[in-house]
């Protein structure tokens, strides 16, 4: 299982891939929209070299021929560029995916939320396929279940999509992602960082270190 950091935000990417965890990054709109005053293609190409060779996801029109358009544009921005491919309820997103991994253009289809998207955008064959786990949840259906069923489809196909989970609130949902064994769970900034916390482990730590400051002062000199 991998793990995805889900901003666009430049400092973020610098602090955790420092931590060594992450295989990749995702982007939307709501995403960019924090990032006010800066220049989408700048700020992607930013990323894409920062994060080179791993994946970074970029979202375009939700608009068939201007998608198409927008992903051989982003396409030529970085080798690890991954266009997102939304699950339109017309099914041209299939279409989309079709055509551009026929490119050799790696799509992600995104915001799906149940079992018989993913189905679709596995079948159609997207490189990723990425699932919503609160609004999921949000819409009165077992978020486990479905990732479970979709790994399931991918694994008993022996096809090439790799399951994306994202839609994170709490530290408490990825344990519960990880339980249902998506290939890519993607974690925004904030609540990774308080995935290292635990108040047992400080208690724990600083009790070491009184004890060594104790063994310290007694020790013998040689």
């Amino acid at each position: 299982m991998e793990i995805f950091l889900d901003t666009a935000n430049t400092d973020e990417i610098d602090e955790i891939l420092d931590w060594g965890i992450i295989k990749g990054v995702t982007t939307n709109q709501k995403i960019f929209l924090k990032e006010k005053g800066c220049n989408f293609e700048e700020q992607s190409k930013k990323i894409l070299k920062m994060v080179e060779p791993y994946p970074v996801s970029l979202e375009g029109p939700n608009n068939l021929d201007e998608l198409l358009d927008t992903a051989r544009d982003y396409g030529k921005w970085g080798k690890n560029v991954v266009i997102k491919v939304p699950m339109l309820e017309d099914g041209s997103g299939l279409t989309a995916v079709k055509i551009l991994e026929g490119e050799g253009i790696k799509t992600n289809v995104t915001a799906m939320m149940s079992v018989n998207q993913a189905f679709l955008a596995i079948e159609a064959g997207a490189s990723y396929a990425s699932l919503f786990y609160n609004r999921i949840r949000d819409s009165g259906v077992d978020p486990v279940e479905v990732v479970k069923q979709s790994r399931a489809i991918i694994d008993n196909g022996n096809f090439k999509t790799k399951l994306i989970v994202g839609s994170i609130r709490n530290p408490s949902d990825v344990e519960e992602i990880i339980s249902a064994n998506p290939h890519i769970i993607t974690i925004p900034y904030k609540i990774l960082k308080q995935m290292p916390y635990h108040e047992k482990t400080v208690f724990t730590l600083e009790e070491f270190d009184k004890a060594w400051e104790e063994f310290k002062q007694a020790e013998k000199t040689i």
